[in-house]
């Protein structure tokens, strides 16, 4: 149901929308091209299983846990803010 000026399913499109936004943003994060053998951080080796789970992977499964951890961006839904729909 719909209050106000907002059309039926205004909500569910603001969902989608961030649901999109967040599937955008993690793919273009997905490395591209041929991988390392190597980790680019620590020089341990790749091992052969997340070379082929993951083509393109530059960094062990522990470095980029790190670097997963350290990239977390902020939940803020900026769609859903009253003050963006009032500008």
């Amino acid at each position: 149901m719909a209050s106000g000026w907002a059309p039926d399913g205004a909500v569910q499109d603001q969902i989608d929308d961030s649901i999109n936004d967040a599937v955008r943003l993690v793919r273009s994060r997905l490395p591209a091209g041929p991988g390392e053998i190597h980790c680019q951080e620590c020089g341990d080796e790749i091992p052969e299983a997340r070379r082929r789970a993951m083509p393109g992977a530059r960094l062990c499964v522990h470095c980029q846990s790190g670097h997963d951890r350290s990239a977390a961006s902020s939940a803020y839904n900026r769609r859903g803010s009253k003050d963006s729909q009032l500008r």
